[in-house]
Order: structure tokens, then C-alpha cells, then sequence
């Protein structure tokens, strides 16, 4: 089972979000080389999940 996507994380420049793993900036597991995955919401901003096809379903939305 996969974790739950965070929509709006405090911090999502401190983790790599390209996996179910959530690594650390500075310790990815993934061992690719690759820099790491930003959030959606670093991309598109805080509503990103309002947007387009991306199979989340939300119960509340988060309190601004």
C-alpha cells in the first residue's frame, strides 16, 4: 500500500517525493544520481492538486 500523498507539506524542499520512500534531500536511496523529485506544489503552487488527473481523492481540503 502506498503512503498517502501530503498536499501541502511544510517543508517539501527537504525530501525527494519521486518515490513511496520520501527520502531525505542529502541521503536518496533510489542510488540513480539524479537530483531529487520537488513536490508538486514547489511547481505549481499551493491548489496544484486541483488541478488536473492526479487520482487523489481529498476529504477536506487543507485549512489555509
Amino acid at each position: 500500500m502506498a503512503k498517502k500523498f501530503p498536499l501541502q507539506p511544510k517543508h517539501p524542499e527537504r525530501i525527494c517525493w519521486g518515490c513511496d520512500r520520501y527520502c531525505p534531500a542529502g541521503e536518496m536511496a533510489c542510488g540513480n544520481g539524479s537530483g531529487r523529485t520537488q513536490h508538486p506544489a514547489e511547481l505549481l503552487g499551493d491548489d496544484w492538486y486541483t488541478f488536473g488527473d492526479w487520482g487523489i481523492v481529498v476529504d477536506e481540503p487543507p485549512a489555509q
